[in-house]
């Protein structure tokens, strides 16, 4: 387990939540390997063609991306599932992650590789692996 990737993730989460409850999760995180969201927003507009074209790939040719949008005029802390496929044109967005996990992502994206798991009308799976 390395230790220093606890610290990083520790201290991000720190500055949304008491410290100690983001030590403990940060260790549960790096522990796990992996933290698990359901992508949100997934039933609007074209979303359902795009999780059904997506699911044509094999997972290592799917790409997927976490961006901020301080913009966004329901969530000012929204995080989009930016997704894409191995030599297509441009990213697609999947839905966001949930209001109560944004959190959380934020405190591991870019320290983590990023899977998105088929998904239906219920909804598409992301995992973040650590």
């Amino acid at each position: 387990m390395n230790k220093s990737t606890v610290f990083q993730i520790g201290n991000r989460l720190a500055k949304t939540m008491d410290r100690r409850d983001a030590f403990i999760q940060a260790w549960a995180i790096v522990r796990k390997g992996a933290v698990s969201f359901s992508v949100r927003g997934v039933t609007v507009g074209s979303r359902q063609e795009a999780l059904k074209r997506l699911s044509g790939y094999a997972p290592d040719q799917v790409r997927a991306f976490l961006v901020p949008e301080p913009e966004n005029k329901f969530d000012s802390h929204a995080i989009a599932v930016m997704v894409g496929v191995q030599y297509g044109r441009g990213l697609y967005c999947l839905g966001y992650i949930p209001a109560n996990e944004t959190a959380k992502a934020a405190a591991i994206r870019g320290r983590a590789s990023i899977k998105v798991l088929a998904g239906d009308i219920c909804g598409a799976r992301l995992t973040l692996e650590v």
